[in-house]
């Protein structure tokens, strides 16, 4: 559920991989924000509910 929901908003967002060949300080701002957000999700959906 993580994996799919980390790739999903990656396309969503244009983290792509043009972009960690272009601006690779960008593209880690981009992926560990999303990430942290998936977690979040995630952890709300299994655990609080």
């Amino acid at each position: 559920m993580l994996s799919r929901l980390v790739k999903q908003l990656a396309e969503k967002e244009n983290a792509t991989k043009k972009l960690k060949a272009e601006n690779q300080m960008l593209w880690v701002q981009k992926m560990n924000n999303i990430r942290n957000r998936t977690i979040e999700v995630v952890d709300n959906e299994l655990i609080y509910m």
